[in-house]
């Protein structure tokens, strides 16, 4: 049997449904719960989530497909809120261990298939750079769940799915804002490098955590009323974690994002901090798509052994290096109201075999517990 995995409206599935009778269909049942990073589906061995809400055995239900089907309305370059959520909830389907593939780190397959997957975007008069830009996500997802892109469609949308953004006061606007994106509160490596980043900053700066508020609303109003917003984000199936994209959702729907200057600290558990490439390049979208101002970001690789290194030490030890520089470089521009460069940081003389070695060891220990 084959899988679809769509975000239509009610409108369009209908449709569309006589061509999948025979299928597996997941669809927004409105009890979709955002992936928190406990990572159960890797300790627990059997690659199911721990969240029983309908969407929590992805991983089985991906393996008994005979091929995938993505129907998902373009957002910022990657999926919608809801089939990215879907996605987040898969990682189950390959495991927890790492491997040098594709010349650089991915994880280790559970299942000896190699996935076919049609995807097919929505989009209004979406243009060729920003086809380039879903084609890059869709081939960059398939490359870490081992799989592969058998084809990809883009669709002309109804232009009564995009909603515009109402304006925003620019004058109303003062004050630094970090916006930490991760939901797994103080265990992240995002609050982390967000802590190292505004104590270099030496200046006053707010903080706000998606995983300590759950109202939305607030945070976009918040993030409405700062000159300057610093956002840390995880990175999540190649690509913003479906939690960030609610958020992103909350400012385009209040208009709470014109004319802010936007910063971005970003990072993954892979060795390769240009993996982060993707997200970036979402988040530059959002920006523009949005009315922020872009001024630049640090992208740090290996974020799980550069977060244990900096967490409760005063100096960071000697593979954090790159990552510490990049904070002092970032926090200085943010200081000085100034753009930089998008900063890559990889590790410091720390090879990645090295790092592939210890985290596999680290992931087998986990999972005796």
């Amino acid at each position: 049997m084959n899988l679809l995995i769509h975000d239509l409206t009610a409108e369009e599935w209908n449709q569309a449904a006589d061509s999948f009778r025979t299928w597996n269909v997941i669809s927004d049942a409105g009890t979709i719960r955002p992936c928190i990073g406990c990572f159960h589906c890797w300790t627990g061995g059997s690659g199911r989530c721990a969240f029983k809400d309908g969407y929590d055995n992805m991983c089985g239900l991906i393996h008994e497909a005979d091929e995938m089907v993505v129907m998902s309305r373009y957002t910022y370059g990657g999926f919608s809120r809801f089939v990215k959520n879907v996605f987040d909830r898969s990682i189950g389907y390959v495991l927890p261990e790492f491997e040098t593939a594709y010349g650089e780190m991915h994880h280790k397959r559970r299942f000896p298939e190699e996935k076919p997957v049609t995807f097919r975007f929505r989009g209004c008069h979406l243009s060729s750079e920003q086809k380039e830009k879903a084609a890059a996500y869709a081939a960059a997802v398939c490359r870490n769940l081992r799989g592969r892109v058998k084809d990809i469609f883009f669709d002309e949308c109804d232009p009564a799915e995009e909603s515009n953004a109402l304006p925003g006061d620019p004058a109303a606007r003062s004050g630094i804002l970090f916006v930490d994106c991760s939901l797994r509160g103080q265990r992240s490596n995002t609050a982390v490098f967000l802590k190292k980043c505004k104590a270099e900053l030496k200046a006053p700066a707010g903080l706000v955590s998606l995983s300590s508020c759950a109202d939305m609303n607030k945070i976009a109003r918040a993030i409405g009323r700062a000159d300057t917003v610093v956002m840390g984000i995880p990175l999540y199936v190649d690509g913003l974690p479906a939690s960030a994209l609610q958020l992103m959702d909350q400012v385009k729907a209040l208009g709470t994002g014109n004319r802010c200057k936007l910063y971005a600290l970003v990072n993954n558990g892979l060795y390769e901090s240009r993996q982060n490439v993707n997200l970036l390049r979402m988040i530059k979208e959002f920006c523009a798509a949005n009315g922020l101002i872009y001024r630049g970001a640090l992208a740090i690789g290996a974020g799980e052994v550069v977060g244990t290194l900096m967490r409760g030490h005063k100096r960071s030890l000697w593979p954090a290096r790159n990552a510490q520089a990049g904070i002092a470089r970032l926090a200085e521009a943010i200081r000085a109201d100034g753009q930089t460069e998008d900063i890559y940081a990889d590790p410091f003389l720390f090879p990645r075999w090295l790092y592939i070695l210890i985290a596999n060891i680290n992931w087998q220990r986990l999972k005796k517990r």
